[in-house]
């Protein structure tokens, strides 16, 4: 690797970081001490640039992964995701379902998926839409000053 100026890195080693696998890339602490640009390559004070790379499998596993998430077809799929974490807040809103064991949680979910079931049935049948009115703590906080 090399850097702006044209240094070439001396020091390619092995890491974990925060249990990741990665490879440090250092350049020469003497080369960048005295180059006129180090402030644009490095806040050390120290040493030299280095940087963190990840190994290539995975570097190029995240680099697939961007690219697909340029396309319409993962755009569509994605859109999707706010319904669903809007019903996941509805269940833990509504049922306030906690994790504690794995039986526990299994059967906690049955039951919180029942409910919202049971109460989006009831809003459909007695015509009452669920979401209601969005008002702001601090409109509210106004209103009951007011009254």
């Amino acid at each position: 690797m090399t850097c702006p100026q044209g240094t070439a890195s001396t020091i390619w080693a092995p890491c974990t970081e925060r249990k990741r696998r990665s490879i440090v890339v250092r350049f020469p602490t003497t080369a960048c001490q005295r180059c006129p640009v180090r402030a644009q390559c490095t806040t050390s004070t120290r040493n030299g640039r280095q940087l963190m790379l990840r190994p290539r499998e995975i570097h190029e596993a995240v680099e697939r992964a961007r690219t697909e998430q340029t396309t319409d077809e993962w755009k569509d799929r994605y859109a999707v995701r706010p319904g669903i974490e809007g019903t996941i807040h509805q269940a833990v809103a509504v049922t306030g379902i906690r994790y504690t064991s794995l039986p526990k949680t299994h059967l906690a979910h049955v039951f919180a998926a029942t409910a919202v079931n049971l109460i989006r049935l009831d809003a459909w049948w007695t015509g009452n839409p669920l979401d209601r009115d969005r008002t702001s703590h601090l409109t509210r906080l106004g209103l009951t000053l007011t009254t």
